[in-house]
Parts: structure tokens; sequence; C-alpha cells
């Protein structure tokens, strides 16, 4: 409220400290005449005398005073005055202010206070009574009251109904607060109110204008966007959120950078173009966004750069979207449209002029040829490879010249991981408002093309060769069988002092070298036998420390490096352990001056995995084991033959070039890839990746019931007086097997078929105890005779004969089915063993 100019409001109430000093000291002087008249009154001896003194003292301390009056050096009533500035700031001050004492009356309280409250007269009532009856604010005073007899201080800000002084029928905010204060008297409670009501007006129709502002800039047919320097989004408008389908509710500032709704074809453009933005100077382009949803939404964005708070530089921008462009079917709504084309092209595009200077470029093409875009055809040759550039020279100069039908050109980038460029090369002709473009470049990326092609031609390739390893081994087997049976009735007739039994041993010996060197193509072609189960290669490895050092011999020094947690993996452990023997001993090999053999192992997740390159290893998790040298290397020439079967660097004699094709056929059949890396001069290093195994997901290695061949003990029984069909096509395998079962007391028919083996259960009315029976046959090969014969004998025990492993045709059984398995060549003893142990079993 405006005060009067010249004047001093006076309090409405006052009971200070003014009043209560007076009346001490009256209150003192009369006690000292009390004092002395009753010591006169009662007689007292020195009554009279103290009534006097009293009286003379009161006279000295009087015209002491006149003096002191009179000198200025005493004033009456200085007491009184002290802190009248104090009251008089508060008598005259905008807000209401109120004390109250412990006893609750109040003190002192200004004008102020009366005119909020209306109180001119009568009973001032403090400010806690006041508000109490008004329901809306009671609970906030009691409050406050607690608060303050509670010693503490506080401050609310209270809406009412109506105004407190009954000038308004209007809603009224009022700011009450309240504080303890130390006065003469002991603790006062200092209460105090304004009227707020105007600045709440003002603040609200201020907010009532910013909404007005954001609804109209939300509502604007255009998207608005901001960044801070870090390009992070600090503000957009609800059009954009709709285009871009950002949830505004739960729109973070300063977090989702801009470029996450920019594709990455156009991400780097978009960055370059922004840096070399000047201040204050607008740029406009034609791009496509990507939405949260994935989707592509073309627009135009009119962008400037201006200094944030720091100073650095952010990002202030229009985004118009396609159908909000009046001149979007006109020139350059169609100039806008091939911008984004061009921009957004995954090939990469340049023209160039007639001095074979580059006029503009996509950012498909900056992002291939690095620096070298933004200079001359003359920087592009640079980066390539020397032939290449003379290649791309040649048909550049044909471009230029107006030829037509150009073919495109394969060039090489340089770099740490060269990579292949397609080229093709078109003229632009003299006319038509492109005089300063002459030529035009594409180009496309085909390095991932060329190392699939490459992976892909060397895959068929060591299938093919594959495929004729075995085929090879399996008819090699059926002779093998026949010498090795051969041999062993031959060697039963013959004591160990008849000098044709050492001749028949070297025969023996010689077939078993060649069932060896038949495995090992079988491992390649990965038709082997094999056990998986769960192995820890740390494990595995450390069973074969010793084995290691004494093929590492003493002129190398072995060295293992092992991570923890491996990760297990599904593998033979025997077929393991031969590949990591043999890779020792070609490391050893390739170090005849002594050196340095590192067998290490760690865990690959599927990310680490895929930095390694090799396209035809699927994304997944690995077990790696790394074999690695410091000997001679090979040429890269050598390294892609390297697991070739027959294929060997040693010299005749020293070598069969089986051994690392058998590696290679080991870790393909366990699902796991093999790779060499190496450099003539600087050693090799053996990659094996073993696929993770996960216990949860796999129900066990050998889900087709098949029975493992146990080791017989040395005095085994193997007699025996069972019924036994044996089916098999090669005539001499078959003869041998028959005479050698007849020779341990079975009751052996023969059939050279299928259809045959079937006729013969007929004759026999079913009553056989035991079939013995090749896979591969004419007409009807092993798995469909052992479907036919459960037809008519579901509990017929079961025994396959095959120079390939038992997978390689369980597959084309029911899950589930037992079966017995022995695998050519066999002798004599393995046959009669493998029958002997299924005719005992009891399933």
């Amino acid at each position: 409220m405006n005060q009067t100019v010249g004047t001093v409001d006076k309090p409405l109430i006052d009971r200070t400290e003014r009043a209560s000093s007076v009346r001490r000291l009256l209150l003192l002087g009369g006690c000292l005449i009390l004092i002395a008249a009753g010591l006169a009154l009662f007689g007292h001896a020195y009554g009279g005398l103290a009534l006097i003194v009293t009286f003379a003292l009161a006279a000295v301390v009087g015209i002491i005073a006149l003096f002191g009056l009179a000198l200025g050096l005493v004033s009456i009533g200085s007491r009184a005055d002290e802190g009248a500035a104090a009251r008089s700031f508060l008598d005259g001050a905008r807000q209401g202010a109120m004390f109250i004492d412990a006893k609750g009356r109040v003190v002192y309280s200004n004008s102020a206070y009366g005119r909020i409250t209306g109180i001119s007269a009568g009973p001032v009532h403090s400010l806690e009574q006041l508000l109490a009856r008004h329901p809306e604010a009671a609970e906030d005073v009691y409050r406050l009251a607690n608060i303050a007899r509670g010693g503490g201080s506080a401050q609310r800000e209270l809406r009412l109904n109506r105004a407190l002084n009954g000038m308004s029928d209007q809603a009224h905010w009022y700011r009450v607060s309240v504080r303890p204060i130390r006065g003469p008297a002991g603790v006062l409670e200092a209460w105090q109110i304004a009227d707020i009501t105007g600045d709440r007006r003002e603040e609200e129709s201020s907010f009532r204008m910013l909404q007005n502002a954001i609804d109209y800039l939300d509502k604007a047919p255009a998207g608005f966007l901001a960044t801070d320097a870090d390009l992070r989004l600090s503000y957009v408008n609800a059009t954009l959120a709709n285009w871009l389908d950002i949830d505004l509710a739960g729109f973070d500032p300063c977090r989702i950078p801009l470029l996450d709704f920019l594709p990455e074809t156009a991400a780097s453009h978009f960055l370059s173009r922004c840096a070399a933005l000047p201040r204050d100077q607008a740029l406009s382009t034609d791009l496509d966004l990507v939405t949260r949803q994935g989707r592509v939404f073309p627009a135009r964005i009119v962008l400037k750069t201006v200094e944030d708070a720091s100073g650095r530089p952010a990002l202030r921008a229009i985004v118009v979207a396609p159908g909000e462009r009046s001149d979007a079917s006109g020139g350059e709504g169609a100039e806008a449209r091939f911008t984004r084309f061009f921009n957004s092209s995954p090939m990469a595009i340049a023209s160039l002029d007639a001095s074979r200077k580059i006029q503009r470029s996509n950012a498909a093409f900056r992002r291939l040829f690095g620096d070298a875009a933004a200079d001359g055809e003359e920087a592009v040759v640079s980066a390539l490879t020397e032939d290449s550039g003379e290649r791309l020279s040649q048909r550049l100069e044909g471009s230029l010249n107006g030829e037509a039908d150009i073919p495109p050109v394969d060039v090489t980038l340089k770099g740490e991981k060269p990579r292949s460029v397609r080229v093709y090369l078109s003229a632009m002709p003299d006319s038509g408002g492109f005089e300063d473009e002459r030529a035009i470049l594409y180009a496309v990326d085909i390095t991932e093309q060329r190392s699939l092609e490459e992976q892909f031609a060397k895959s068929q390739k060591m299938q093919a060769i594959g495929n004729l390893a075995g085929g090879i081994a399996h008819d090699f087997n059926n002779v093998l069988t026949v010498i090795t049976a051969s041999v062993d009735f031959l060697m039963m007739n013959h004591r160990s002092g008849d000098p044709s039994f050492q001749d028949l041993l070297l025969i023996k010996q010689s077939a078993n070298r060649a069932a060896s060197l038949v495995r090992q193509l079988l491992a390649y072609s990965r038709r082997q036998t094999m056990r998986p189960r769960m192995l820890n290669l740390t494990d595995v490895i450390a069973d074969l420390d010793l084995l290691l050092k004494r093929i590492a011999g003493d002129r190398t020094r072995l060295e293992r490096r092992h991570a923890r947690d491996l990760w297990p993996v599904m593998a033979d452990i025997g077929q393991l352990e031969q590949v990591i023997t043999n890779l020792v001993g070609n490391a050893r090999d390739a170090m005849p001056d002594g050196g340095t053999i590192t067998i290490s192992t760690r865990n690959v997740d599927a990310e680490e995995a895929m930095a390694f390159g090799q396209a035809e290893m699927p994304r997944d998790d690995y077990v790696l084991v790394e074999v690695a040298d410091t000997g001679t290397g090979m040429p890269p020439e050598v390294a892609e033959r390297i697991f070739e079967p027959f294929f060997t660097t040693k010299e005749i004699g020293k070598g069969t070039g089986l051994g690392l094709s058998m590696v290679y056929g080991i870790i393909k059949q366990s699902n796991g890839f093999i790779y060499v890396d190496s450099t003539l001069g600087e050693g090799a290093t053996f990659r094996i990746f073993l696929p993770r195994f996960v216990v949860e997901e796999t129900h066990g290695a050998n889900t087709n019931g098949n029975k493992d061949i146990i080791q017989p003990q040395a005095k085994m029984d193997l007699s025996g007086t069972a019924t036994i069909l044996l089916v098999e096509d090669e005539d001499y395998v078959r003869a041998g097997s028959v005479r050698a079962l007849k020779m341990k007391g079975y009751d052996v028919h023969e059939a050279d078929s299928g259809i045959e083996a079937l006729e013969k259960l007929q004759e026999l009315d079913g009553k056989v105890d035991l079939v013995v029976s090749d896979v591969v046959m004419p007409e009807m090969d092993g798995p469909t005779l052992l479907r036919e014969m459960r037809k008519i004998r579901p509990d017929m025990k079961f025994i396959f004969v095959s120079g390939y492993a038992e997978e390689a045709f369980a597959k084309n059984l029911p899950e589930g089915e037992s079966f017995g398995f022995l695998s050519k060549p066999f002798s004599q003893r393995d046959l009669a063993v493998t029958v002997k142990q299924m005719l005992d079993s009891k399933d």
C-alpha cells in the first residue's frame, strides 16, 4: 500500500520495553523510600539516620542528573529509545508484522498488519486466530504455529477464497512466515504476512503467454529442433516429435543424439557440412531421417549454428516435410528429390570435369575414398594400388573422350586391410547444362563379396576333395578288410617260428598302416567315428603336457597360456588330442634351429568372433585355441593349400600330407573352424574355433542309441551258438566274416543284399538272434533293412558294419534306435568281440 510522503505510520499496538522501563525506575525509588521510612517508624537506632542518608543520596543524584542534563551527558528515556529505528522500519513496512509473547498476547503489530487483515480498532487478533477461521488455510497455519513453538522457522504461501480485509470476494494469495526472536521480555514469535496476489496474477499471465507460444510452436506445420554442442537434442516441438515417433512425455533434454535419426550413409556427410558452416549462416539440405520405428522420413532441413551458454557451437533447425513444400512439384522439388537420392545412395558417386577434378560427390564416395574424395582424380588414383590406378586412369580417359559402354574395372584400395572396389564409368555429353561435368564415376565396395566368393570356392574345392577321399576310403576299407581277415586265417596255421610267419606279420602291419591312412582320409571327409563329450580344453591340454614336451624336443620351448573360466566344448577327446599333437609336431618341424611354441586358450564372444573377419564362421560364442610358433612361416600360396590331402612341403618320405587334412576334418566334424595366419620368415599361428557348449540346450551327444565297442578282457570267451544272419554285398568280405563266425561256433546264414536278407529271415521263421549288416548296399541299404526287420521282429538285435562313421547313417534311423557298430577294416577278433557283446547285452 502506498504511503504519504513525509509521514510515518503509527503501530497498531506497541507494548514493548519503553513502558516497562519507567515502571522499574519508579519501583526502585519507592522501595528505597519505604525501606528508610520503615526503619524510622519502627524506632530503629539508625532509622532516622538511614532516612536522612537516603534523602541525601537522592538529592546528590538529582543534582548530578541536572548537571548531566545541562551538559548533554545524560538523556531521559535513552534506554527506552533503543531500537527506535527498527520499530520505525517495521511501522512503515509493506508486510504485516506481529510479535506474540509466550502467553499468546500480541506485543506488537504494525499498521500494514491492520491494512492486510482489515483490523483498524478494537482488539487485535493474532494471525493464527485470523487464519484458523479459513478452512483452506487452517492446516498450514496450525503447522506454522507448532514449528514456531518448537523454536523453528517456516514459511507458507496460502490461497484464500476471499481477501482477509473483506475488500474483495476474489481469491487472494498470502505469504505467511514465522520465526522466533529474543527480546528483553524473553522469546517472542515474529509473524509476517504479505499479500502476493498481484505477483501471482502476473506469473499466471506470463505462464499463459508462454503456454500459448508453446502451443503455437507445437502446432506449427514445420518441425523445430535445438541441440547442444554435442549435437544432442535439447528441444523438439510436437510436430517433429510426431514425425520422428518421439514420445514427448518421456523426452529427456540433451540425452538423445541427433545422429540417431540420420542413416549411417548420411551421418558423416551431415557432420562435415555442419563443421564447415559459418556462424550465423543458414544451410538448407535435403536428406532422409530415420524415425524411432525405423521408417524413412524424407525432409528438408534449414539449420543454423549458434553459440550456447558456454560459447560452444550448437544447432537450431527447421524441418519441413515433403508434403508441406509449396514447390514440391516444381523444379526446386525435383532438385530436392535428386539431392536426397544422390546423398542417400549406398553406391559411391562422383562427377569429374575435363581436368579430372571432382565437382561433387556423395557421402558414400567420401566414406569409401576418404580424404582423396575432396581432391581430383589423381588423389583417387593415389589411394589405389599401382596396377589398379593404371587401369582406372585408362578407363577414365575413355569416358572423358565420350566413349560409350565402358566396361567396369575392379581396383584395390590401399590400407591396413586392402579393399576391393568395382568402378563403373559413364561419359556426360557436352550439352545440356552439364559443361562442368564430363564423366560420372560409380564405385561399389565388393570386398565382402570377394571374400565370400573365395571362401565358397575354397569350400567347394575342399568338399569335392573330401567326397573323393571318402569314396576312396570306403572302397579301400573293403579291400583292407579282406586282406586283414586272410592274414588272420594264415597266421592261425603258422607259428612264430615258421619262416612265413614274419612275412605274414609284415603284411598285417602294412595293412594296419594303410588302415591308419584311410582313417585320416575319413577324418578329412568328416566320415570317421566320433565319440563327442563335454570337455574343458585347459584340462585336455594340461594332460598332454608331458607328451607335447617330448614331441617339441629339447631345442624347442613349449609355453601354455590359458584364460580363466573357459567355456566347455563338445568334442571327441582322442581326436582333439590328435589335433593338438599334430599341430605341435608341425610347429617343431618349422623351427629347425629351435624356437618357441605357444599354446593358448581363451573365450571369444560373438562380437569378437566377427572381428576376425571370417565370412563362413557364424555369429556365436567360441572357445579359441591358438598354436603359434616362431619358425620359418609360409608364403600365401602355401597357406592356401595347407589343409589339402597329400599336399606337403616336406621332403619325400618325411610326410604323407594327411596330417593337417586330418586336423581340418576333425575340427569341421566337431562343428568348429580352423584358420592359419602366417608370414614367411615370421612363424605361423593356427587358430581353432570350437563352439561354446551350453549344457541346458543340449541333451547328450549320443541320441541315436548306438552302442560303443567295449575293449574285451584278455581271456574273454568269444565262442557262442547263436543264429546270426550276415548281410554283405562284397563276396570276399562276406566269406571271411562267415568263416570267422563259424569258427567260433555260431550258426551263420549269409545274404548279399537287403532283399535276400528279408527272404532268409522268412525262411528261418524269424528265428535269428542277431543280424550283422553292411550299411552301403545296392537295392536296399542297412538302415532300410533294419526298419523292415523291426516290423517282423521288433526286438531284433542289429550290428552295422561300415567304413563311415555311424553318424553318417544314424540320422536316417528313427530317434532312439538301438544298434551296435563295427568300423571297417576289422580283424576276426574285432568281429567276434562285437558280436559277443551285442548278444550278451540286455537290450
